[in-house]
């Protein structure tokens, strides 16, 4: 007998966490685990979206038990200058169904939430009620903590769940609508429709700060809901601040971070997509990944991991490129030409632009022709560095 609580600790109960949790549960079942959340529920109050082609055959199995919206005759997209319909299904979780799911699926006991950890290190944690969590490994997945070590800008959102009197009649997810006003950055707002009378709406901003206005942004949603003719009432909201990041010293801020024998993972690890923020097809091969080399001592499994997230920031480093560009090269109210132009091209190139896998034709592709910044901008862009991903009060979800 090893004395110990579980062979593997999981510390925060977020998208990360609890996928990796699961992954254990279907892949290792051998393998005995606790996750832990510190607030009432897994989850938190998320939605998180992909397309179907982000994910791997392993990936789609791992995510075909959970309840949530699909749209498998595409999206549109709407700009100043245009609108398109691309073909590409959609995918959409609940955080509420999310944790559904855990709950019922997860070993009795394996989950514990409303504990916040005051003490975490190589062999596990200590919780607010003085509980101690031991384990072989411990895998802290608690979110983005703001750092002066990365730079870039951030990604401000408020979302508002809405139901409608009568069918509202919007068939597929408006993924970018930019056809609004452009205010301090690009602005869009995304719609899915997640019912006959009940849609999602959302407006974000991809901006130079990480201020997030709710009153500013719920008249802005109550405009919107106007001008396109839709009435109801609200029965869920969610707001978020998302890094987006251009660059920085990732081996430097790994090691500000580090706690010996911890892996560390999710967007804590760098496991995210440093210009769209999108996280879920990361979580998913990560967690997979983690389940893969459960067995491995807690040292190695980090080092293991840890190598992982090195790669991933090397194979990213296109996309904050992109993410230099549109913040230091357009001006603020000039951003969404960037997308704007970005969505004429190719729709199997749009596809591996999200999923983080564009070949070398697609990344030069995306470059040549009538750049859509000033050339002047876009050199002293790449000349400048980015303002640093520091906020002491503000976390990123999991």
């Amino acid at each position: 007998m090893s004395g110990r609580t579980a062979d593997i600790a999981i510390i925060g109960g977020g998208l990360s966490g609890g996928l990796t949790a699961l992954a254990l549960s279907r892949l290792r079942s051998d393998v005995s685990f606790r996750l832990v959340e510190e607030g009432p529920r897994l989850g938190g109050n998320h939605r998180w979206s992909w397309f179907a082609s982000d994910l791997a055959p392993a990936g789609e199995m791992l995510m075909a038990g959970f309840r949530k919206s699909v749209w498998d005759d595409g999206y549109h997209v709407r700009f100043p200058q245009y609108r398109r319909h691309l073909h590409t299904a959609y995918r959409s979780l609940a955080s509420t169904d999310f944790a559904a799911r855990l709950e019922r699926e997860l070993p009795e006991g394996s989950i514990v939430t409303n504990r916040e950890v005051t003490q975490l290190d190589g062999e596990g944690a200590t919780l607010s009620d003085g509980t101690r969590i031991t384990a072989r490994a411990v895998i802290d997945c608690r979110g983005f903590d703001p750092t002066d070590k990365l730079h870039g800008g951030w990604q401000v959102f408020m979302g508002r769940h809405l139901r409608t009197p009568e069918p509202h009649g919007v068939a597929r997810p408006i993924i970018m609508d930019a056809h609004v006003e452009q205010l301090g950055g690009y602005r869009f707002v995304y719609t899915l429709p997640l019912g006959a009378q009940d849609l999602f709406i959302e407006d974000t901003y991809y901006q130079d700060t990480p201020e997030l206005d709710r009153s500013a942004l719920s008249a802005r949603i109550d405009a919107y809901q106007a001008r396109m003719g839709w009435q109801g009432e609200p029965v869920a909201f969610e707001t978020g601040v998302l890094p987006v990041i251009t660059g920085g010293d990732f081996r430097g801020w790994q090691r500000e971070q580090a706690v010996p024998g911890v892996t560390v993972a999710g967007a804590r690890g760098g496991f995210v997509h440093p210009l769209t923020s999108y996280t879920l097809p990361i979580a998913v091969a990560t967690a997979l990944a983690i389940a893969a080399d459960a067995d491995l001592p807690g040292e190695q499994l980090s080092a293991k991991i840890e190598a992982r997230a090195r790669r991933h920031w090397a194979d990213m480093g296109y996309y904050r490129f992109l993410g230099k560009m549109l913040f230091g090269a357009a001006r603020p109210e000039e951003r969404y030409k960037v997308f704007q132009r970005f969505y004429r091209l190719r729709e199997p190139l749009i596809e591996r632009f999200y999923s983080g896998k564009s070949t070398m034709a697609d990344k030069a592709r995306v470059l040549v022709g009538k750049p859509p910044v000033p050339i002047g901008r876009a050199i002293s862009a790449l000349a400048s560095s980015s303002p640093p991903l520091s906020d002491p009060d503000r976390k990123s979800p999991q």
